[in-house]
């Protein structure tokens, strides 16, 4: 703005408090020039501490209370859980989310000197009868999720806002059921919750040193800034949209710093050069850093053979001691049968004797050969006979090893036919090749240059021997050099929804990777299957940390299917649709993941009226009328839209990125938004309390008292009470009063679902489906 009045600061008490975003710049008082003014003491802050404890004292009672119930297995404990025993049984797993919040559970039962025998195969198996230390673990998400509380607070009050505001947001955390549900159980949110508020909070602190750059406090804020950063993207993948929120403020910071009218003077390039590589640093190299050290420790404890070996190469699986599957592995004779299986996928290469049809849906034509496809069960018709591309130098009977390299044919036993690929489009997929099989007379024909295929092992050096289980290879096609691959969307029911089998003008995909699983031609007792004892490979910390996040990210995008309790983006911040976590018939007793009505949708609402008024003053500023300016006084625009803006970004960068998302997506997805959201309605109902503002004339400006003619300075709030007012303060308390009491109304009201007890009768059920909950025992 350029009134000196809109560039005010505003605190509450001591704190050098200022909006966190990097438009706002705050002169210097003029008061602090006087002698009293250098010696005044700054306002106490008793009322700001009083609130913070009673808050976090509240926060650690709601998580805590009773939390030994159910002594039973509920949800997806059955993950985290199963995940940190095998942590400390040191059985490699596969998961799609990174380790960090999974290794705390595993340090949790570490301490508590817990071996991981109890597995978590189902809901509902007894903590107690398999003596697992479940409260200890359910303790640690109690804990961050009450943690979580005074961040919040401490968001509100570091960014200037008043203690109404600062109570409202941080009770609408602590009585909200959905927080409340996941941080009393063995899950991740809680940590990524937490992680998420750290960031936000220190990104604030950090800004409020941007006039005290490079010192130690600026430096530590930014640097505190990235390792909470790492932790939200070390928890859950999703929280790269915290990045996203950091990354937006930081790069609007940056290119203010650009701008060569700064009020604090022109930056050369050479100072700007040094802002930009502190914040490459702090907040990109140092979170990485970080990230790949939690794999590091996730490697070095899981060193054992496990159940997530199968989503591993065969060079990752050496690695790991006890692995049967090197220990399996046999080197594959030319003629022998094999059964080929796609790495990713996991379908089987398959062909019986149905055709393609002559016309596809789109009006294609095919070229009516017998179908190849993948098929996701052991079948006779998987079994391949691998041939060599001409007769063998010697012909003697003798075993002749393919190597990597080598050209082969691969004939399809049931209908003895040869596997082949050609110039014609796929069934799905108009720019890959249709595979098909031709007989016997037509491979060794005129077709014999299209049934040639090249073993290419992954990473093979030349001449290496093919073995089954241990190798991993692409298959291309030797004429026209596509690889034969895969993908899970299904062909119609003319190939009975099988999956279809192309080839892929991209050979270097990583999705192109096929394995040999068995060699059913080899006799029960042969020599060729005797085991040998194996010694622990060794891999580079960097291939292996490659390969698994290619594999995790595989399988996160595979998340597509459906499931009864996931639900739309849409739904979320209205919350239409909960989850079942836990039943018991004999009590009538449910957990049911449900947010706060009231909180939910008073948030909700809230962030539709930020988004309106905005729209009104953008549109009454295009016909000439500062409305805004003159109802709520000077500084109030830049207030809103640099403090409130930037939490109404944190909640669009959590919630708007799930729209694009085609996998799975439950409620639980939107609790770092439904944070922002309490911040952004706290924030809110503040500015519209603050609707009667201090006469600007005798209190924004400040004049020198030895020289009345020279101009005002701008004179700043030291403390949110000063800048509101009484009566504005008083209207935020009310308003908050009436708000927080039917929170809590609603909370208690919802709580025997949190809780999961005491159990409801049919009409308490029911009157707790509000919005056509799907609860049970509601007959």
């Amino acid at each position: 703005m350029s009134s000196p009045a809109s560039l005010r600061k505003r605190g509450g008490g001591k704190r050098d408090v200022t909006e966190p975003q990097p438009s706002a710049v705050a002169p210097k008082p003029a008061a602090a020039s006087s002698p009293a003014a250098a010696t005044a003491k700054p306002p106490s802050e008793w009322d700001y501490w009083v609130a913070l404890v009673v808050v976090t004292a509240l926060a650690f009672g709601t998580r805590f209370w009773n939390i030994s119930y159910p002594d039973e297995v509920v949800f997806d404990e059955v993950h985290f859980g199963k995940f940190a025993s095998y942590y400390l049984q040191r059985s490699y797993f596969f998961d799609v989310h990174p380790p960090f919040g999974k290794l705390l559970f595993a340090f949790v039962g570490w301490l508590v000197g817990y071996d991981g025998n109890f597995t978590f195969d189902n809901i509902g198996e007894s903590y107690i009868d398999n003596k697992v230390p479940y409260i200890a673990y359910r303790a640690l998400p109690a804990t961050l999720g009450s943690l979580t509380i005074p961040v919040v607070f401490d968001i509100m009050w570091e960014s200037g806002y008043s203690l109404p505001a600062c109570v409202l947001a941080a009770g609408l955390m602590v009585f909200d059921n959905a927080h409340i549900g996941e941080d009393r159980l063995i899950l991740l949110d809680a940590c990524l919750v937490l992680s998420m508020a750290l960031s936000i909070l220190c990104y604030v602190k950090f800004y409020k040193q941007r006039h005290n750059e490079f010192s130690r406090k600026w430096w530590k804020w930014l640097l505190l800034t990235g390792i909470s950063l790492s932790c939200v993207i070390s928890t859950k993948y999703v929280g790269v949209f915290t990045f996203v929120t950091i990354g937006s403020a930081v790069a609007i910071d940056l290119w203010n710093l650009l701008d060569i009218k700064r009020p604090r003077g022109t930056m050369s390039l050479l100072q700007f050069g040094h802002h930009f590589a502190a914040r490459a640093f702090a907040l990109i190299i140092v979170p990485f850093f970080f990230y790949l050290f939690w794999f590091q420790v996730h490697f070095a404890v899981l060193t054992k053979s496990g159940p997530g070996d199968d989503f591993m190469t065969p060079e990752f699986q050496a690695t790991l001691a006890e692995n049967a599957l090197t220990s399996n592995a046999v080197d594959i004779n030319y003629f022998d049968e094999i059964v080929i299986r796609h790495k990713d996928t996991k379908v089987y290469l398959h062909s019986h004797f149905d055709q393609y049809p002559l016309r596809y849906d789109d009006g294609r034509i095919s070229s009516q050969g017998q179908q190849v496809t993948g098929y996701p069960f052991n079948d006779t018709n998987n079994v391949w006979q691998i041939l060599p591309s001409a007769p063998l130098p010697e012909n003697d009977g003798a075993a002749h090893v393919v190597k990597n390299g080598d050209h082969v044919r691969l004939r399809h036993i049931v209908t003895d036919s040869i596997l082949l690929t050609h110039d014609v489009a796929s069934p799905l997929m108009p720019t890959n090749q249709e595979f098909t099989t031709v007989t016997q007379e037509l491979a060794d024909g005129e077709r014999h240059a299209d049934t040639l295929f090249e073993i290419k092992i992954e990473n093979g050096k030349p001449g290496q021997e093919f073995r089954s289980l241990a190798s991993l290879f692409k298959l291309i096609h030797v004429p026209t050099r596509v690889a034969m691959w895969t993908h899970p969307t299904p062909l119609p029911d003319w190939a009975y929804k099988q999956a279809e089998i192309n080839g892929n003008k991209n050979s270097l995909q990583s999705s192109n990777i096929w394995y040999v699983e068995e060699i059913p031609s080899i006799p029960e007792g042969s020599p060729r299957l005797e085991k040998e004892e194996r010694e622990v490979q060794k891999l580079s910390f960097v291939r292996k940390w490659a390969e698994l996040q290619r594999a995790m990210f595989f399988h996160n995008n595979a998340l597509t299917s459906e499931h009864p309790y996931a639900s739309e983006p849409f739904q979320w911040p209205f919350m239409l649709r909960g989850v079942s976590f836990w039943t018991k018939n004999d009590t009538r007793e449910q957990i049911y993941f449900l947010g706060n009505p009231i909180g939910w949708w008073f948030a909700s609402s809230l962030l539709s009226v930020f988004v309106g008024i905005i729209g009104a003053d953008q549109l009454s500023l295009r016909r000439g009328i500062d409305a805004i300016e003159e109802i709520w006084g000077p500084g109030a625009r830049s207030r809103l839209y640099n403090s409130t803006g930037f939490l109404f970004l944190c909640w669009a960068a959590h919630y708007f990125p799930f729209w694009l998302m085609g996998r799975q997506r439950f409620l639980h997805h939107y609790l770092p938004a439904h944070l922002a959201s309490c911040l952004v309605a706290a924030a809110l109902v503040e500015f519209i309390a603050s609707v009667d503002p201090i006469p600007p004339a005798s209190t924004d400006l400040v004049y020198d008292p030895k020289d009345k003619t020279k101009p005002p300075t701008v004179r700043r709030f030291r403390t949110a009470k000063e800048r509101l007012g009484l009566r504005s303060l008083l209207v935020a308390w009310a308003a908050t009063g009436v708000i927080m009491a039917a929170v809590v109304y609603s909370f208690l009201f919802y709580a025997p679902l949190t809780y999961g007890t005491p159990g409801l009768d049919p009409d308490g059920v029911n009157a707790r489906k509000w919005l056509d909950y799907d609860l049970h025992f509601a007959k």
